[in-house]
């Protein structure tokens, strides 16, 4: 199987506090020799996972809405130009194979949408559950993390389920 990649997503205005977590997944998902995705800009969570995973010595991807690299996080060792705009949101799912939304706003929440509509396996952290994703978390498509550690541990199980599957 290929290096796994966990997308992070998450909005590009939120607080400190938020930002320190994602910087602090972003290591914790390196340290893991897992590759970060995220939607690549120089805010927000974005700019904050990929600042975590780089310093752990990580690979860093970012999938960019325009059609140059001008806003892209100083932290992204790869990035793609879509010129896409929030279509991008589908490719960033689309190429996880786990999905870790922490808080943001309606970009954030079309992620999730997305990802749970293509079979993705979906951990929230700090993300609102929402009623709407009741049918996603009885089947255990979507958990709900408290912290960076509880992150790593369900997509590890994910991880290795996917890879006694073949996948």
């Amino acid at each position: 199987m290929r290096k796994a990649i966990i997308g992070v997503m998450g909005g590009s205005h939120v607080p400190p506090a938020i930002e320190q977590q994602a910087e602090q997944l972003g290591r914790a998902i390196a340290a893991q020799g897992w590759i970060l995705l995220n939607g690549g800009r120089n805010c927000g969570v974005m700019a904050a996972s990929a600042r975590g995973a780089r310093a752990e010595g990580g690979t860093t991807i970012g999938i960019l809405p325009g059609q140059n690299t001008d806003d892209a996080a100083p932290d992204v060792d790869i990035a793609i130009v879509t010129g896409m705009g929030d279509a991008r949101n589908l490719v960033n799912v689309l190429s996880s194979t786990v999905v870790v939304a922490m808080p943001g706003g309606t970009g954030t929440a079309s992620e999730v949408a997305l990802a749970l509509k293509n079979g993705k396996r979906v951990i929230l952290l700090g993300f609102p559950d929402s009623p709407l994703f009741s049918a996603h978390r009885q089947a255990g498509q979507l958990t709900v993390a408290n912290t960076v550690d509880e992150v790593i541990a369900q997509a590890t199980a994910t991880i290795e389920a996917l890879r006694h599957e073949g996948v």
